[in-house]
This record gives C-alpha cells, sequence and structure tokens, in this order.
C-alpha cells in the first residue's frame, strides 16, 4: 500500500501547492491541508526509512545453513550496510572497525530467528511469568538462598579502606550525573530547565577567551552550563572538558573536587546512537597493561573507547597540569553506564603511574573483562549497582542465553500473541495474578531442566519435535564469544526493602517511605539476565542517586553502640 500511498500524496501536492485548484475565503482549510500533506510525507519518509532498515533481501535460510560461515558473511555485510545508511555523522579512523565488530555480534544474535519486535515483547512476557512461577516454586521448596542484606553501613564498610564510603559514593554518583549535561537538566525540568541553565550560559564565549580548555561544546557552552548547573561547582574548578561525541569516543570532564581533595575524571555513559554502537561492539579483544595476568581480554568497543581518551589526556596533559595545580590530592576516576566501563579500563592502564587511584563505578557492564583481570580491580574499584539493573547483567553470553530462551519459548506457546500482549498490558498494570502462577500452570512440572515449560504453553511432546530440536540446537551452539566477561571491582548491590500495605496511604507516601539495603555481592551474581519490571528503571542514574541519598538518610536512625 505504500506505492499507492506515494502517488496520492503526490496528486495532493501538486493541487494544494500548485495553482490548480483555486479556493477563496477557506485560509483556514487550505493551512489544515497543507500541513495534513507535509506531515504525511514525513510519514512516508519514515515508513521507507524503517522498510530499509528491516527489510532481509538475504531472505528465509535453511536451518542446515545458520552455521555456514558463508551465511553468516552475508548477514554481517547486511547489518554493516544498516549501519552505514544510519551513518550522518562524522566518521573517524575507528568506525569501520567498531560498526564491523557490532554487525557480526548482530548477525550471530539474529540471523535465522525469524523475530520481530512484537515476538519479543510476548517472548519477554511469557518469560516473566515463567521466572516469577519458578521463583514461586522454589521459595516454597526453600531452594532460594537467603541473601544477608543491611541497611546498616558501619556493618557493610567495616572491613574496607577507608574511601569506600556510602558518602563518597553518593558524592561521586552526583558527579557522574552531572557529566550529562544540559540534556540531563532538561530531562529533569522539563517546563523551567531553559531557565536553570541560561545563569550558567555564556554568550558569545567562542570569541571570548577560555580559562581552561573546552572541546566541542557550542558557542553559548551549552554543555559546560548543565555541568556546572548539576555539579554545584564553580567554571574555574572543571579544569578540562571534552564533550566530543563520536563512534568511541566518549565526552568526559577533569574536575578539581575540593570537597575530596581529589582530581576527578568523569566519564558520560551512554546518550546518543554512537554510544550505543559502541556498546554493541561488545566482543572480547585482547587487553594487556601491567598488573593484570597475561592473556586477559575486555569489550571490544570499550578498549577503542579508553584509548581515545587516555590519547587526549596525554596530548593535553591536562593530568600533569592538574597535579602541577593541586600536589596534594589524589586522582578518582568515576562515570555511569558506559562510562564506569572506561572509568575501570582507565585505571587499569594508569594505575602504574597513579598507585593510590581509586574508580567509583555506577552500573557497571556485564560484559568488561575475564574473571581473572575483574578480581585485580576489587582492590581500587567500588562499584555501585540498584535492583534489576539490566545493564550489569548484560554481555555477550546473557544476551545469546537470553536470545535462546525468548525463541524457544515463543515456539513453543500455544496462544496468539495478540493475547499474550494483552495479558501483558495487564500484567504490568495490576502484577501477575496469582490465578495465572498456580491454575495455568498446575500441569507442568516448573523446577526442571526442560527448556520451553512455561505458563500457556503446550507439552513436552510437541515441545521436543524434529523442527524444534534442529532450531534450539543451532542457536544455542551459535556463540559470539568464547570468551567470558564479568563486571569489575567490589560490588555493592542496593535493594529494595518490601513495604507492608497500608490503608489510606497513596503510592507517593509508600514511594517516600521507601527503603533501601545493600550487600557485596560476586560478579557471577550478575551472569543471567531476568526479565523484571524495573530493569531498565533502576539503571537509570537519578534512581541510583536517591537510593543512596536514602541510604544515607536512614543512617541517622541506626543506633550508634559505643563499646569503650
Amino acid at each position: 500500500m505504500l506505492l499507492p500511498e506515494i502517488g496520492w500524496n503526490v496528486l495532493g501536492s501538486l493541487w494544494i501547492f500548485g495553482q490548480n485548484v483555486e479556493c477563496e475565503h477557506e485560509h483556514y482549510s487550505i493551512t489544515v491541508v497543507e500541513t495534513l500533506v507535509l506531515f504525511d510525507w514525513i510519514l512516508i519518509g519514515l515508513s521507507i526509512f524503517g522498510l530499509a532498515l528491516v527489510f532481509d533481501p538475504i531472505g528465509s535460510l535453511e536451518k542446515k545453513q545458520l552455521e555456514s560461515l558463508v551465511e553468516h558473511s552475508k548477514h554481517s555485510r547486511l547489518w554493516l550496510r544498516r549501519f552505514k545508511f544510519l551513518w550522518w555523522m562524522r566518521k573517524d579512523e575507528k568506525a569501520s572497525e567498531t560498526f564491523q565488530h557490532a554487525a557480526g555480534l548482530l548477525s550471530s544474535l539474529f540471523r535465522g530467528t525469524d523475530v520481530v519486535p512484537s515476538d519479543v515483547m510476548a517472548g519477554c512476557i511469557l518469560l516473566r511469568v515463567q521466572q516469577k512461577r519458578e521463583t514461586h516454586e522454589l521459595r516454597r521448596l526453600n531452594l532460594i538462598p537467603r541473601l544477608k542484606y543491611t541497611s546498616d553501613s558501619t556493618a557493610i564498610f567495616s572491613n574496607t579502606p577507608n574511601w569506600m564510603s556510602l558518602e563518597d559514593a553518593h558524592h561521586f554518583m552526583q558527579l557522574s550525573i552531572a557529566v550529562y549535561g544540559w540534556l540531563f537538566v532538561l530531562y529533569q525540568n522539563i517546563c523551567t530547565g531553559c531557565f536553570r541553565l541560561i545563569r550558567g550560559v555564556t554568550c558569545c564565549a567562542c570569541f571570548r577567551r577560555k580559562p581552561n580548555v573546552i572541546l566541542d561544546d557550542n558557542c553559548c557552552f551549552c554543555y559546560l552550563s548543565g555541568v556546572k548547573y548539576l555539579s554545584k561547582l564553580p567554571e574555574e574548578d572543571i579544569l578540562f572538558a571534552s564533550f566530543k561525541n563520536h563512534l568511541c569516543e566518549i565526552p568526559f570532564c577533569v574536575i578539581a573536587d575540593h570537597k575530596t581533595a581529589s582530581i576527578v575524571v568523569v566519564i558520560r555513559g551512554s546518550l546518543s546512537l554512537r554510544d550505543i554502537i559502541t556498546d554493541i561492539a561488545a566482543a572480547s579483544d585482547s587487553f594487556e597493561c601491567p598488573g593484570i595476568p597475561p592473556g586477559s581480554t575486555a569489550h571490544k568497543g570499550m578498549i577503542i573507547g579508553v584509548k581515545i581518551l587516555l590519547k587526549q589526556l596525554k596530548h593535553h596533559k591536562v593530568l600533569e597540569r592538574a597535579f602541577a595545580t593541586y600536589p596534594d590530592y589524589n586522582l578518582t576516576l568515576t562515570g555511569h553506564s558506559l562510562g564506569a566501563g572506561l572509568a575501570v579500563l582507565l585505571g587499569l592502564l594508569i594505575r602504574p603511574r597513579y598507585p593510590d587511584l581509586r574508580v567509583y563505578a555506577f552500573s557497571t557492564p556485564a560484559g568488561l573483562l575475564s574473571r581473572d583481570a575483574a578480581r585485580v580491580t576489587e582492590e581500587f574499584v567500588l562499584t555501585v549497582g540498584l535492583g534489576d539493573d539490566l545493564v550489569m547483567r548484560m554481555s555477550v553470553e546473557s544476551t545469546e542465553n537470553l536470545r535462546t530462551s525468548l525463541v524457544t519459548i515463543l515456539r513453543a506457546c500455544r496462544l496468539p500473541k495478540y493475547r499474550v500482549i494483552l495479558h501483558g498490558f495487564g500484567y504490568a498494570l495490576f502484577g501477575v495474578p496469582e490465578r495465572d502462577l498456580t491454575k495455568t500452570w498446575a500441569n507442568y512440572n516448573i523446577v526442571s531442566t526442560i527448556p520451553g515449560h512455561s505458563p500457556l504453553l503446550v507439552g513436552s511432546d510437541i515441545i521436543r519435535d524434529e523442527n524444534n530440536k534442529i532450531l534450539e540446537r543451532d542457536i544455542t551452539k551459535r556463540r559470539y564469544s568464547k570468551e567470558k566477561l564479568f563486571t569489575a571491582g567490589r560490588i555493592l548491590h542496593i535493594t529494595r526493602c518490601k513495604l507492608e500495605k497500608t490503608e489510606g496511604k497513596s503510592k507517593k507516601e509508600l514511594a517516600k517511605e521507601r527503603k533501601y539495603e545493600m550487600r557485596w555481592a560476586r560478579a557471577e551474581e550478575f551472569t543471567k539476565m531476568s526479565v523484571m519490571p524495573r530493569m531498565l528503571l533502576d539503571h537509570l542514574p537519578e534512581n541510583i542517586e536517591r537510593a543512596l541519598a536514602t541510604l544515607k538518610e536512614q543512617q541517622k536512625d541506626i543506633p550508634y553502640f559505643f563499646d569503650p
């Protein structure tokens, strides 16, 4: 229907914008029709753009061809063309290499699966119900270990270095938010954000002498204004700022933090399409530096990014000048999400020169370092994660495992897709009711290793037909990266306390009473990706900052015992 639509819109454009049809005293109607025609052209353009992205010229493949290197290269070239079609951004010397890694991963994940976005939505709903039922069954059988969480920071940080503290973590989380700049100010203050930024804007700054090096900001220094507003720091304390955002080149700031007597390198997290492509280039690659075991590997895109960042620091001699001004200060690296991963890798690279440096990483990606290298980082890295954070559990391996579970559960589903999605909307609004976890599941042994068991699913006799065997075998064996990567540092995991239902209290009042607990976790606990309601919300930096601030307030209510 797209071709007739284009023809009809061409005819309408000639009529309304040409001189063939004359209408008198119909100015309002003509304006409305002109607007509708323009928006229709925009809609057609977006449709063609989307079609070019999702159309697969290779077509369906026979299952026996799924492991063919020839077919894999065809799919990789297809994804590469899609990236280049999207690439209206400036290219650099690393663009082609990063695109190839991202294309290879996406080809390995999606070729032969034949799923569309609505399939992914339905599969996530089924996986969520399955996982919740499994959790209920395991709790009933007392097979889930009880993890010891506490709100007492004294107990948590009793055996840690002095720099690992709740107050410092909250302080550096605020700095990690500040580097997001003016976009975060507008995000938090939709109506008043512009007025909050005006006070820090420097008019015609490109014609004025700059006190410090500021790269790739606009003529009014809007990005810098956002950093100053969020961090509440004067401009002279921002020693260096690079807001360049090319492929694998992430914005960062160098700050003189007088509160903690530190020179702080704050690296921004993912905020643009370039950053997302950097995240997707997640294959493991060799990462060698003094102090870590030989043969260590790390996230490919972040390795490229940290080398570019280190090159900028050396070129402008940022750290040398900072320590010349503040010789008694320590070096601290911090960042959120992608910025946390880059901060960890940068810390490993420059630690021989700055042995006392420390890293505060928030929501560090799971697929960052090989296990032995990750153990080394526990000496100088504090990683903070909240609840069901998706990124802290996202690696190539966990994504491939989730893809396999999703495809298997979709092929076993006996209900039409629209009914599954309608169920999902109900679950999102009211939660998964008990009847769906008991009656619907009554005939299935949930605590088992048989794949595909789920509510709304058929029995195992149909699951294990020949086609499903071939599909499951092909997808399960298809691994893009053979090296398993983990998150870094000593991991402080924060979770919400369950609130008791109280009559007469609104959701806002209950949210204000929300309490948090924490414990030390191991990197192996973040290797599986689960479908949870708050897995995206728990990754947002403002929610992590709120959790840390609440934990600080809770310390006032904890009794202090003095032992003479």
